[in-house]
């Protein structure tokens, strides 16, 4: 059957010039939609390149307020704190110090650059000499004394400055436990972005390497979701959302669009979603190989997030864009 639209209907008139393209855009992405991942190690003088995500370093504790405010300089409103710990321990007791790295580091980010929103990664496998992201009791991850844990860790995160806490831990409960921390604290104002679908990834291996928690053994998977469970994902956020979270994050990026999307249609709170380190990493050497235009692929990344559902994205791509104008 002949279509009955055309000729009258062409849509091609909107596609033929980039004013024209512009003008009827549906999703648009911007620094204000962007978070940048910064690698924060003590005790060391220079700073230390990531052989496996090209461009990324972890920053000498002593050099952050300068990065800092070079990268507000930029023009990047939001930044999530990482510490590469010298003093690990079986249950990260360094990071429940009013004096330890993750403490100082955001000290001294926000008074570097008041007006920068920095995020703390409330988590422990930074941070402990086993790699994992809580408390080992007997051959597994403890949730409720992990949870103890976290509460105390977010405290002292806010006590220090932090704009944003960010739990990642996947940890049962952690959503209500950190809230209930927080507000009796009196910090009933300070925000929670909860890595509310977090998945046991293989995206994940270059941040290993750049945070130093790679595993002494195990996995993650009794506590990370299974990347086959989309319903589970949901569930996970829904929760979280009930707890109190404000705002949800889905991690990595690019395989779960569909959870993305599938969230978007159920809750009215803003959407995160995280381009890991092994998305950048693929990007970064395929670029370099010659067999795709780095600029452009990260812009289609990213749109993508955004056509999908997500406010904010974290992305290592951030400092590219805002010095070069992607």
């Amino acid at each position: 059957m002949p279509n009955q639209l055309f000729p009258t209907t062409r849509l091609r008139r909107l596609r033929k010039s980039e004013t024209l393209r512009q003008l009827v855009r549906e999703t648009r992405v911007t620094l204000d939609d962007l978070i940048y991942p910064v690698f924060v190690e003590e005790e060391i003088d220079a700073s230390v390149p990531i052989a496996s995500m090209p461009g990324i370093s972890r920053i000498p504790e002593k050099d952050l307020g300068k990065e800092i405010k070079a990268i507000q300089s930029e023009g990047i409103k939001s930044v999530v704190l990482f510490g590469v710990s010298h003093k690990k321990d079986s249950i990260g007791s360094d990071s429940l110090k009013a004096d330890g790295l993750l403490s100082r580091m955001i000290k001294r980010a926000k008074d570097a650059a008041p007006e920068l929103a920095i995020i703390s990664d409330n988590c422990f496998c930074e941070y402990t000499d086993h790699g994992h992201c809580g408390v080992i009791d007997g051959n597994h991850v403890h949730n409720d004394m992990t949870l103890n844990n976290l509460a105390q860790q977010t405290v002292i995160c806010a006590r220090a400055g932090a704009d944003i806490i960010a739990p990642s831990a996947m940890m049962d409960g952690q959503v209500a436990a950190i809230r209930q921390a927080l507000d009796e604290a009196d910090f009933i104002d300070t925000p929670i972005m909860s890595y509310s679908s977090k998945f046991a990834s293989s995206f994940y291996g270059p941040f290993r390497a750049a945070a130093g928690c790679s595993l002494n053994g195990g996995d993650r998977k009794t506590y990370q979701m299974d990347p086959m469970n989309g319903r589970e994902a949901l569930r996970e956020s829904l929760l979280d959302e009930a707890e109190g979270a404000d705002i949800l994050m889905v991690k990595p990026g690019i395989a779960y669009l569909d959870v993305l999307a599938r969230l978007r249609e159920r809750t009215l709170l803003p959407l995160a979603i995280y381009q890991v380190s092994g998305e950048y990493a693929m990007i970064k050497f395929a670029a370099a190989s010659g067999a795709i235009d780095e600029k452009r692929i990260v812009r289609e990344t990213l749109g993508s997030f955004k056509r999908a559902g997500a406010d904010l994205i974290i992305t290592y791509f951030a400092r590219d864009i805002g010095k070069q104008g992607w």
